[in-house]
């Protein structure tokens, strides 16, 4: 009997391994799909406008910034210069520091004001004739009366304003808000624009854009008039079901074109505005349907008055959307640049404040009466001043070196005045507040730090106030 061999494992050839791995294929396929289907479902990304803690204690849970466009002036409402009506045609004196001018020159005859002033309130704050329904709301207003930017011009002026600087590019502050606390209403827009009339601002969608940060922190417009957002109901041909289904598809093929753009974050931004659009339609038509106020309240606001009627329902708007946790609400009076009085002063600014001192008187006394004006900063001015000068013999020349903005609610002290400037307004002298400052004391209010709220562009860390100005916390409560 012949001796066994020895068992010998006959090698793999490629045919072989082809075959019995073949199957092992499919196992991966599937259990690639599997895993992401399961991340779809466990690792979604987060909401970007999710609420977030703040980094210090908040006074302020909302903003509302009614931006006079154009630039009221201040030594005609709120700054009263004496000397200014006794120098009265005659030239800038030589112990003023003369400035560079947009339009006008600083050897044109000095023009007083024609308006009558009055002292109101405990603090005895100084409001001129033209501001009767504001003036009574004096002991909730602080007025800072040594403000100052750099823009010379509307749209260095504006976009200085709104974004912390002169040059186009970056974040508005009301973005800044949104990436920084977020907000506390999915079902609303985080940052809401409203303007008083038809006419394109100054810069445009620019003042509210999201500059260098994900497109999803921009504000998002609102129109004027009984529709707000246009198209916002569904049809009922088409249902709510209908209507989800569509947008389900839409965000489908967006993400599935996104995925391969990562850069472009107007996408993302599209794909939940859809989502925004579709919570909208469940709360939205609630929180801008003004019938549901009362007669007495559009009363309030001069909602049911031809003059005050637009701004009225703004203001009112406005009031509805940070009750329902909206985070930064903008309302531009006077749009495209209105507030401009290069000639004509008297008559410019008569129409103007009879259109807007009732609705933002209104505004105050309305958030007051709610117990919202505690949580509510409201801030009012424009992108600056005018100057003491004349030009054109009747109007004033834009004055960026000394100007005045208005806040209320949310911690600020209110009744009294900070800074000055000098004897004829031209300059700020006393507690000079750069915009930055202004910036930085908004945020302060909201809880905000502005040099920990940071947002990494280009690997560089980039902040609200371009790194630069302090809160001005003497006007702060507690």
């Amino acid at each position: 009997m012949s001796a066994s061999l020895p068992h010998v494992e006959r090698a793999l050839t490629r045919r072989d391994a082809l075959i019995h791995g073949g199957s092992g294929f499919g196992g991966v396929a599937l259990s690639w799909l599997l895993g992401n289907e399961l991340l779809a479902e466990d690792a979604k990304p987060a909401d970007p406008l999710k609420a977030k803690q703040p980094h210090h204690k908040a006074k302020a849970k909302s903003v509302i910034f009614l931006f006079m466009e154009g630039g009221p002036s201040h030594i005609d409402l709120f700054d009263p210069k004496p000397l200014l009506n006794k120098l009265h045609g005659q030239k800038l004196p030589d112990t003023f520091k003369p400035v560079i001018l947009a339009m006008g020159e600083n050897n044109a005859p000095l023009m007083g004001c024609k308006r009558t002033f009055k002292q109101h309130g405990k603090g005895g704050l100084w409001f001129s004739d033209w501001l009767p329904h504001m003036a009574g709301c004096a002991d909730d207003l602080a007025v800072v009366r040594s403000c100052w930017m750099d823009g010379i011009n509307h749209s260095g002026g504006v976009c200085q304003m709104n974004t912390g600087s002169i040059l186009a590019g970056r974040p508005s502050l009301g973005s800044w808000v949104s990436y920084g606390l977020g907000t506390e209403n999915t079902n609303l827009p985080a940052f809401v624009v409203m303007q008083d009339n038809p006419s394109s601002v100054v810069n445009g969608p620019r003042n509210w854009g999201a500059g260098f940060m994900p497109a999803v922190y921009q504000g998002t417009r609102l129109d004027a008039g009984k529709e707000p957002i246009p198209n916002l109901h569904t049809p009922a041909a088409i249902g709510n079901e209908r209507q989800k289904q569509k947008l389900d598809f839409l965000t489908k093929l967006n993400q599935r074109h996104a995925e391969a753009r990562p850069e472009q974050t107007e996408l993302d931004a599209r794909i939940r505005a859809y989502e925004l659009a579709f919570r909208m339609q469940a709360e939205a038509p609630e929180a801008v349907d003004l019938s549901k106020e009362s007669a007495d309240t559009l009363a309030l606001y001069g909602a049911d008055e031809k003059e005050t009627e637009t701004f009225g329902q703004q203001c009112l708007l406005a009031r509805r959307l940070v009750e329902r946790g909206v985070r930064f609400v903008q309302l531009y009076h006077g749009a495209g640049s209105k507030w401009d009085s290069h000639s004509n002063l008297d008559k410019n600014h008569s129409s103007l404040c009879k259109s807007m001192d009732k609705p933002v008187a209104g505004l105050l006394a309305d958030l007051k009466r709610r117990g919202l004006l505690d949580s509510t900063l409201v801030v009012w001015g424009g992108e600056f001043g005018r100057t003491p000068q004349s030009e054109q013999g009747n109007g004033r020349d834009h004055n960026p070196y000394g100007f005045t903005m208005l806040m209320a609610g949310a911690g600020v002290k209110g009744g009294r005045a900070y800074g000055a400037t000098d004897e004829l307004g031209l300059h700020a002298v006393e507690d000079r507040l750069h915009v930055h400052d202004l910036h930085a004391t908004w945020l302060h209010l909201l809880g905000a730090d502005h040099m920990k709220l940071v947002y990494k562009h280009k690997g560089r860390p980039e902040r609200p106030t371009l790194n630069e100005g302090e809160p001005f916390t003497r006007l702060v409560t507690g």
